[in-house]
């Protein structure tokens, strides 16, 4: 996340589509150039190799980017069987081959492998942070840097396509999933090897494919439309939370850094608090009060 104090202000979230061939951070940079917000930052990096859903937040949005980041995720890739990379995708040096392949029937045997609670190995070349540095800078260093398993959630996994040397895959899954694992682990199985030669991020959250903005149509829209258009609210991330409505004693309290009593009625560890239908503020329970997490200057 990076800020202009000089920059315009601008809050709430753009639902852009990134391109193959530029990192998530080069999509900060285009948007600081086009839109020069003071504030801004995306909620899940893509690699430069795939193209999809990239949340950015403006403003105070930023304060927000953890929700969005915690949102399920749907994926579009392909496996190419026959090599293992050590980048688990098209970029990487090949390390294994084989010239086996896998059938259509033994593809769909072992995808309920990959369905509920998995235990996952991240690529090594990832942004995990390993005595604190990346895994992927060690990796680039040429040290060899042990992974540790952890565990992960997929929702569901279709194939959609099948190729001799290829299958396509639907994936829809929660936080910290790592579709190249999947692709390297499904050739693993599979004993034929297998890398991620294709990969689309098509919704994260309720942030969608169809109702997103190409980057390179962003600086058009930016010329041609009003901001409401093209830049949705800062609370749109926090729709799935409970909402309680302040009274202006309760605001003042809050807006000091001071604890509200909990109503009976409100569920939930995280409450989005509201004066006049206006956003104030993210509140965390603690017993029966609530405490000020993030407060929105809107």
């Amino acid at each position: 996340m990076s800020s202009n104090k000089k920059g315009v202000e601008i809050n709430g979230w753009l639902n852009i589509y990134k391109p193959v061939g530029i990192t998530s951070n080069q999509v900060l940079g285009k948007i600081k150039r086009i839109m020069h917000p003071k504030k801004v930052g995306h909620a899940g990096t893509l690699d430069p190799a795939a193209c999809g859903i990239l949340p950015i937040a403006l403003g105070e949005a930023t304060k927000t980017i953890q929700f969005m980041q915690d949102r399920d995720k749907t994926y579009l890739f392909e496996v190419t069987w026959g090599q293992e990379r050590n980048t688990d995708d098209i970029e990487g040096e090949v390390t294994q081959t084989s010239s086996s392949r896998p059938s259509e029937a033994e593809i769909s045997k072992i995808i309920p492998n990959f369905i509920g609670e998995v235990d996952q190995t991240p690529p090594k070349f990832s942004a995990i942070k390993i005595d604190g540095e990346r895994a992927y800078n060690l990796s680039r260093a040429g040290e060899d840097v042990e992974m540790k398993s952890r565990r992960v959630h997929i929702h569901d996994l279709k194939l959609i396509e099948f190729n001799k040397d290829t299958a396509r895959f639907e994936m829809n899954c929660g936080k910290g999933t790592y579709v190249r694992s999947v692709g390297r682990d499904m050739g693993r199985i599979l004993g034929c090897f297998g890398y991620i030669s294709y990969l689309e991020r098509t919704k994260v959250g309720n942030f969608t494919k169809d109702t997103s903005i190409l980057l390179d149509k962003l600086e058009d829209i930016v010329l041609s439309s009003e901001p409401d258009l093209y830049v949705l609210p800062v609370v749109t991330v926090l729709d799935d939370i409970s909402v309680l409505a302040l009274t202006d004693s309760e605001i003042k309290r809050v807006r000091n850094g001071q604890t509200i009593n909990l109503p009976p009625d409100i569920k939930g560890e995280i409450i989005l608090a509201l004066g006049g239908n206006k956003p104030i503020g993210i509140l965390r329970r603690d017993g029966l009060e609530l405490h000020p997490s993030r407060l929105f200057n809107l």
